[in-house]
């Protein structure tokens, strides 16, 4: 069979993924850290109705997917919000904040599950290694995700469906032994229509607070866009799937927070590093089936955090290949071919967040970097919700899927709201902050460079190559 080429005569990327393949792939990529590691932080927040700061995350959520489905459906090439910024402004300062404000949410995301799986093997091998331990074992799986990466490890779609299967597993654990502790008459629903906030903050503030930090559990739709080029027929494919797939975690995460909730009192629900872990012990004492949910738990996060950081190299290398970044920072291994100074650099960021917010910044380090890279992404995707609405005015040619048009509106709007001081926890805005200024002094490094010794401009010279 011939090759399938281009406009320009290179070889397009093979159309494999139909229905099914693109939606276990959505659901795997939404699922995840999230929900394992921060539902009793959300239930702290605002108390037994630990379900409503999901729901309306998940509106939220859905809005912004709809105009990420116009987007990818009018431009269906891989580089995501980077290219759709692009496009829509055309300034490369832009394009650059939004891809590495994009890069650094990978960063914090593969951190945050890197703690999380610390905290479940110290559990699952009955350690009493104390906090110093638990960063010591998340230090050392990020190296082994480094060593992994420079051995290069490519996107295989089978090996997502059995992680994804192994995600729901575990969640659909919860879900049953809620069921099954119902029966045995040991919940309390009366506990999950409680609002219950802490100190004077109003139920609104509370719920606000809480939507944001629930919001970490839907990110990864976003993601599915660099599947584009790989999807039969996307503009009629797309819409229906990525709306299915959010539609089935709403629903996981729904039964998971109610099960939570009714089976564990919020106070020890909230103060638990595995607060998954804690429904399975009190909701089925005589069931051994907490001496596995732990490794379960491993593997449910394991592959958020390399597939994060995959992304968070490709992404630097990307860059530093159009010389927006430090060209050293493009350099590749001989015969793996992997790019080892941008994972090298990545994991070196990632095991100083971990380090650094463990250790100086006095908050529990989960739920800070799961709630940085809510409030990371926050700013993405309002910016592409402004995209869409500023490439709706300029007429595109083809079959594509429209968003209801004040929808990007309600998304601007919802996003830039949850990116407030009344919806953040101020360390989110430090780590936030240290990331995108670390991105700018070597944006700054790079324009000098580029503009004493090698006499050209600091640009993009191809957009839709940014992800390398």
């Amino acid at each position: 069979m011939a090759e399938t080429k281009n406009d320009s005569g290179a070889p397009e990327l093979k159309r494999v993924m139909g229905t099914k393949l693109l939606l276990l792939f959505i659901v795997g990529d939404i699922l995840g850290t999230g929900v394992y590691a921060l539902t009793g932080q959300v239930a702290g927040e605002i108390g037994g109705a630990a379900w409503a700061p999901i729901l309306v995350a998940f509106f939220v959520a859905t809005i912004t997917a709809l105009s990420y489905l116009e987007l990818v459906t009018k431009f269906p090439q891989a580089a995501g919000a980077a290219l759709y910024a692009h496009k829509a402004f055309g300034i490369h300062f832009v394009t650059f904040l939004v891809t590495f404000a994009v890069l650094s949410s990978g960063i914090t995301s593969a951190s945050t599950a890197a703690k999380f799986l610390a905290e479940n093997f110290i559990v699952g091998f009955n350690l009493d290694w104390g906090q110093t331990g638990v960063t010591w074992v998340a230090v050392i799986f990020m190296l082994v995700l480094a060593l992994i990466n420079l051995r290069g490890v490519g996107e295989s779609i089978k090996f997502n469906v059995v992680l994804t299967i192994i995600e729901l597993t575990g969640l659909l654990i919860v879900i049953l032994i809620g069921f099954w502790a119902m029966g045995q008459g040991n919940v309390d629903f009366s506990r999950v229509m409680i609002f219950e906030t802490e100190g004077n903050k109003s139920v609104f503030l509370a719920l606000t607070a809480a939507t944001s930090l629930a919001f970490f559990s839907m990110v990864g739709f976003e993601d599915s866009v660099n599947m584009a080029e790989e999807t039969r027929d996307p503009a009629k494919i797309f819409p229906k799937v990525m709306l299915t797939g959010l539609g089935i975690t709403l629903v996981v995460y729904l039964l998971v927070s109610i099960a939570a909730v009714a089976i564990v009192p919020v106070g020890q629900l909230s103060a638990s590093a595995t607060p998954l872990l804690e429904v399975v012990r009190a909701g089925a004492p005589n069931l051994p089936v907490d001496v596995i949910y732990p490794f379960l738990s491993i593997f449910a996060v394991a592959n958020t955090a390399l597939i994060n950081m995959l992304m968070a190299s490709r992404l630097l290398y990307g860059m530093a290949k159009q010389d927006v970044l430090p060209r050293s920072l493009s350099k590749v291994l001989p015969g793996r071919r992997t790019p080892w100074a941008s994972i090298l650099f990545t994991t070196a960021i990632a095991l100083g967040l971990i380090i650094l917010v463990t250790n100086f910044m006095g908050k529990e380090t989960v739920t800070a970097l799961g709630g940085t890279t809510a409030l990371l992404l926050l700013a993405v995707f309002t910016v592409v919700n402004i995209a869409c609405l500023v490439l709706r005015r300029t007429p595109h040619e083809g079959k594509h899927f429209r968003s209801p048009g004040f929808l990007p509106y309600v998304g601007v709007f919802t996003c830039a709201f949850l990116l407030g001081p009344w919806a953040q926890d101020p360390i989110e805005y430090q780590i936030a902050g240290l990331l995108l200024v670390l991105g700018l002094l070597l944006w700054v490094l790079t324009w000098f460079w580029n503009r004493a010794v090698r006499a050209k401009k600091t640009r993009f010279t191809d957009a839709e190559e940014i992800r390398g």
